[in-house]
This record gives structure tokens, sequence and C-alpha cells, in this order.
């Protein structure tokens, strides 16, 4: 293994792994850290961590022991990937574990990149921006659990780390890569260790890959990987994928305005059926009951939770924020092994947490990564009679549902 790579959650960590896949390395996704050895011919290990969300104390404690069974491989490079909207709060986790990743690799010119333009996440003058909108009006402030206020990279993340937080610019950037090395050198010099650094094409992010090549730690968004493979003698192929036949179910938790609209799409041609929190929480809704109603659906039956944020408010507000979310995630998972049980083949998910809950609920523990259905989001394999998507709730097409079934079944 040459290239360790961590995540903080699952939908991102397949994100990650696609990327690397697209750009020729051998990318194996990890459900958490392996008890054993690596398959000797995986290039780039993704270890698939649920600490996003976590406390951050948690989240370093875990990232750490994704490392040292990381190291343990051989890997030379290290990457930790959080999602291309810098899900975090004041506290973390985002901050707290690249601090933690970094004192252990001994690490001082540490990437901090979360744009991905094949997605519209952009990072211009040190901030976030989604398409043409500053990331604090792009609807991401109304996250249940991450809200993002502040779009300026170099702000939020200064609280949560303990140290200064440096910048490389446009200017750099566009000058290429020995531009960008000598930038980061610079901002070393200047007493800094976290660098933002600007990214607003593919182009920038090569550049900055290849300026990341002696680099022990880069971290960011799945975008900034795009140039590593290169560093590793890798060249972009096509990547190989068998469809699975069988029945199709799709689940959405997120309440991100991107999922809130695919599920009003795929529900205009296909049965749907709202997952009301009040009756989960309170009983009156089982994971059997769902999935009988599913699997009793033809076309590519879709369940959700996706609300508007007034909805989830009224709900965190009526049974605390923790507890609902919990329980959500404890029927999202209950609900995928019930149709597991019953004959899916084909899993589609949208959300972070609700892709985190489902592929635990599952005990998935290695996915192979198969061919994009949507930037950022490959067809994996996780059985040789089951298949999944795990779609970031920003991520993907109106139609993605349909778009991911047919990838997934192979036509």
């Amino acid at each position: 293994m040459k290239l360790g790579c961590i995540g903080d959650d699952f939908t991102g960590s397949s994100d990650l792994a696609n990327t690397l896949a697209k750009g020729g390395m051998r990318a194996t996704q990890y459900t958490g850290v392996p008890n054993g050895p690596a398959d000797p011919s995986v290039e780039a290990g993704v270890v698939a961590l649920k600490s996003r969300s976590i406390p951050a104390a948690d989240a370093v404690a875990m990232s750490l022991e994704a490392l040292e069974w990381l190291k343990a491989q051989g890997c030379t490079q290290f990457f930790f990937k959080y999602c291309s909207t810098f899900d975090s709060t004041p506290e973390g986790n985002i901050g707290p574990v690249a601090d933690a990743l970094a004192d252990a690799l001994e690490a001082h010119q540490v990437i901090v990149c979360p744009a991905f333009p094949g997605t519209g996440r952009s990072v211009f003058q040190g901030h976030l921006f989604v398409n043409d909108t500053l990331l604090s009006e792009s609807g991401m402030q109304n996250h249940p659990l991450t809200p993002m206020t502040d779009s300026d990279l170099r702000r939020w993340l200064t609280p949560q780390t303990r140290h200064s937080v440096g910048h490389v610019g446009p200017g750099p950037v566009f000058g290429g890569q020995c531009a960008i090395a000598a930038a980061l050198a610079d901002q070393h010099a200047a007493g800094h260790r976290l660098i933002v650094v600007d990214a607003i094409r593919d182009e920038d992010l090569r550049a900055i890959g290849a300026a990341a090549r002696d680099l022990p730690l880069i971290t960011g968004g799945s975008g900034v990987a795009l140039g590593l493979p290169a560093n590793f003698g890798c060249t972009p192929g096509a990547v190989p994928w068998d469809g699975q036949a069988g029945r199709a179910v799709a689940l959405s938790g997120s309440c991100s305005t991107a999922t809130r609209a695919q599920v009003v799409h795929h529900a205009a041609r296909h049965p749907a059926r709202e997952i009301v929190a009040r009756d989960v929480i309170e009983g009156a809704l089982t994971p059997d009951a769902l999935a009988d109603w599913l699997m009793a659906q033809d076309g590519i039956p879709l369940a959700y939770s996706s609300a508007d944020p007034d909805q989830v408010r009224a709900v965190q507000d009526t049974y605390g924020r923790e507890r609902s979310a919990a329980v959500l995630e404890a029927f999202f998972a209950g609900v995928a092994r019930a149709v597991r049980a019953k004959g899916a083949a084909r899993i589609i998910t949208a959300g972070g947490e609700t892709s985190g809950a489902i592929v635990e609920g599952l005990h998935l523990e290695t996915l192979d990564i198969g061919p994009e259905i949507d930037p950022g989001v490959p067809a994996l394999r996780a059985a040789p009679d089951l298949v999944v998507a795990l779609k970031s709730g920003n991520f993907g097409a109106p139609d993605f549902f349909e778009k991911a079934n047919a990838v997934l079944a192979g036509s």
C-alpha cells in the first residue's frame, strides 16, 4: 500500500476512493480499522470512520488508530478526507484530527483544501463557495449537526486547532506546482502549520497534488486527491464493473437542498414514502414494517426522512438533537438489514450519517470501488450478491436515484 487515507464518514470515503480509482490506483474502502493486513494488491487504502460528528477526543483516537494500521501496511503518504463543505463545528472535528495526525507524522506544511469543482465547491481567497454562493448562504447554514455559518475557512478552522492557520492564494496556485510548493514553504516559515489552499479548477487541484509529492500529510475533500495517483506512477483508466441483478431500494436521511430536490423528482416517478420522525421515535413505525412496504413495490421504491430545516428543528426541539439523530440512524440500519434479509441486492442511500448507519448496520467491512455514478459517488460492491451507492447529501443530479440504480445494475 502506498497511499493511506482516513475518511471522517462513509460517503466521503467512497468519494475519495472513487477519485483514486479513476486516477489508476487500486483502491479499497474499509469500514473502520481492519483486524488484519490489507490485500497486497491494494495501492490506496481508505479507512472509513464515522467520526465527523462524535466528540473530538473520540474522533482523534479513532483516526490515530487508523493511521497506525495504514503505517503498518507500508504507506508513505497519508490523506485525511473530510467533506467538501468542511462540515465541522468551532470545536472540531477537522482541526483536532488534523493536529493529531500532523503531530504523529511530524508534518509541518499541511494542506487544507476542500475544493471539488466537479460538484461546484471552490476555494477562493480562503473562502469556500458552493457554485456561485458562499457556503454560509448555500443551505449548509441549516445543517442539523454541523451548521456552517462562516465561509472563511481560516476563521472557521482557527478555533479548532492549536496551530496558526496560513493561506496560499490564487496567484501561486495559478502559477503551478513550483509556485505552490514555494508558497507552502513561505507559509511554513511564517509559522503556519495548517495552510488553506485556494482551488477553483481541476487543473489547480492537480498542481496542488504535484506540489504535495513529498508531504507526509494532506487534508481536504476528494478533489485535491486528483493529482496524487500520478505521484505514484499511476495513470487513469476505466474502472471494471459487473452489474448486480435483483431488487433495488433507496433510503434517504439527508436534509440537504440537493437531496430534497432528488426526493421530489424521484417521488413523481416511483413509489415513495416519507418516514415521519415522530412515528419512528415513538415506535409507531418499525423497520420491518417499512421493509415490507419497500419490497412490495415496483420500480425503485424510496423511503425518506428528508425534510426542510424547520421540520428538522421542530423534531429536535421536541425530542432532543442527539436522541433524534441516534434513533433515526438506528432505524435506517434496521430497515437496511430487513430489506437485505428479504432479498434486496441494490441499496442506494443518501446522506452521510444515514449511509454510515446503514454500512455499520449491514456489517460491510470491505467495499470494492466501481464506476462513477455522479461526481463524487461511485458504485460499490459489498458482497457477491450486494452492491450499494453511498451519496453525500449535497451530491448528485436530480435523477440520482435512477442513475444509481442503472449503474449498479450494469445497464
